[in-house]
């Protein structure tokens, strides 16, 4: 029954249409206790807010050093840091069932301040408590003097009521996928398995998990602090989650800093196609600095493309995933993402050419494997960016956008075309409405010139979207530019800390 069920799911897919458009309509915000706010209150420019104190005993905080330092493994970040957990409940809200059910949001903290600023990241990238750890290391230490840092878990991750829906084996198939093999029928089957298995076991929570009710959560978490406004920094997608919470609670924002943002005026389509554009810059900027550094890489491109072409004809075995022309480039993807670990990509890179793939399985794991107490990224990655999107592209149309992104973006064009059958079973997400947000406080939105997550590109689209905002480019690569370009970290601080609003296009060397 089963196997016929699969069937089914892909003949429906394979002859689906698109379902339009992702841009959500506009009506009125809705502010505390469900009612409308009165933007016109709130027209014209803003000042920076003040620092209020927050409810330290507010939730039952503990300490957690151990937890944390067993959940990094073997990449913990510098320092003696002490941390301390907490575990807040929030209402499910599923668009079925508005209002109904629980749900349990992990929550870390680091500092002494007597102001909370609250860290919401990517939803398949590292989970919000481990990553606000990381990026309290790396901040100037007066941050972490005027603010006690707040890890969030945002729904559906980490150590949340996470999602570990997808079975392991149709997991692989999406991650081993060759974007390269002309039919793609057997990638619809597993998008089709990956659906309905996560409809099964996560019934009518599913449609739950999305950047709109992350952004209630985050209200919900503000009111537990005692907050007068959420401060906040938003890291990628989790900029999404922090524009959101600025439409729908527009008199609550605090000091905000956007870390990378996502581009609100494209569909799936723009959007991938614009993260294939920078993948390309970006491996061009690894492969220069493999030549700055001496790298054992000596031609990058062919070097890799050498290697996909060996594994077309022989995939290597791995314990949780095969190391494939796919799963290699997912490798990569993730690895340029990450500044820090350009050293060892390339030399991860050189290893599989000679017939050591566990520098790019050590990339991969955090994706696919339930790993140091962290479920797998990639289910909640793919259930919030569905539930985020409404754009559903038909099989045909994907095939056409492969052999054309393909032969426009050589290297990766074909791995981000084939991701938009990922969500094609999935349901397409009811439509929340909310209004364009006419004036808010200064955000500090930061951009990275080579940015495979956020594209520079739409970090600027979305700064111009935000009144009163102020850009800061950094020239550099990877994925976020806090705690990697002193001038961005700076210019962050003294927002933060200070008040001080960086000058709108102001410009960070690489």
């Amino acid at each position: 029954m089963r196997r016929a069920a699969l069937v089914l799911l892909a003949v429906s897919v394979l002859t689906a249409c698109s379902a339009g458009p992702s841009n959500r309509p506009v009506i009125a915000v809705k502010g505390e206790e469900n009612q409308p706010v009165d933007q016109s209150a709130l027209a014209g420019p803003q000042p920076v807010p003040p620092l209020s104190e927050y409810k330290t005993d507010s939730l039952q905080w503990s300490q957690c050093d151990e937890q944390m330092k067993d959940r990094f493994g073997a990449d913990a970040p510098p320092g003696d840091q002490k941390y301390e957990c907490a575990r807040m409940t929030t209402v499910l809200d599923p668009p079925g069932r508005p209002g109904r059910g629980q749900l349990g949001i992990a929550l870390t903290r680091v500092g002494t301040g007597k102001s909370a600023l609250v860290v919401v990241t990517d939803p398949g990238g590292e989970p919000g408590t481990l990553k606000a750890a990381r990026l309290a290391a790396a901040l100037p230490k007066d941050v972490l003097s005027t603010y006690t840092i707040i890890g969030v878990d945002r729904r559906g991750t980490g150590r949340s009521d996470g999602m570990s829906c997808v079975p392991p084996a149709t997991r692989a198939q999406l991650v081993e996928y060759d974007p390269a093999e002309t039919e793609q029928s057997n990638l619809v089957v597993a998008a089709g398995e990956a659906s309905q298995e996560c409809v099964l076991d996560l019934e009518g929570r599913l449609t739950a998990f999305d950047s709109w009710r992350a952004a209630a959560d985050l209200e919900r978490l503000r009111e537990f602090l005692g907050s007068d406004r959420l401060n906040a920094i938003g890291l990628g997608e989790g900029s999404r989650v922090i524009t959101t919470y600025a439409q729908r609670y527009p008199n609550r924002i605090g000091r905000t800093v956007l870390d990378g943002a996502p581009d609100p005026a494209l569909d799936q389509v723009g959007v991938l196609e614009s993260r294939a554009i920078a993948a390309e810059a970006t491996f061009d900027a690894f492969a220069r600095d493999c030549k700055t550094r001496g790298c054992a890489l000596a031609n990058p491109r062919e070097d890799v493309a050498a290697l996909l072409t060996q594994l077309r004809s022989g995939r290597v075995r791995g314990e949780y995933v095969d190391l494939t022309p796919g799963s290699a480039l997912n490798a990569v993807v993730a690895g340029l993402a990450d500044r820090a670990k350009w050293p060892a990509l390339a030399d991860a890179l050189v290893k599989a050419r000679a017939g050591d793939s566990t520098g790019l399985f050590t990339l991969l794991d955090p994706l696919v494997n339930d790993l140091d107490e962290n479920p797998p990224r990639f289910d909640a990655g793919l259930i919030i960016g569905c539930n985020d999107t409404a754009t559903r592209i038909p099989p045909d149309r994907v095939k056409a956008l492969t052999a054309d992104w393909q032969s426009k973006h050589a290297m990766f064009g074909a791995l981000f075309a084939r991701q938009l059958l990922h969500c094609n079973p999935f349901v397409p997400p009811k439509a929340e409405k909310v209004e364009p947000l006419k004036s808010a406080p200064p955000v500090v939105v930061l951009s990275t010139a080579n940015d495979v997550s956020t594209p520079a590109p739409g970090t600027e689209h979305a700064a111009q979207r935000l009144p009163g905002s102020s850009l800061v480019g950094w020239q550099g690569s990877g994925h976020g530019a806090l705690g990697l370009s002193g001038c961005a970290t700076t210019a962050a601080r003294d927002y933060l800390v200070d008040a001080k609003v960086p000058s709108n296009g102001t410009v960070c060397p690489p």
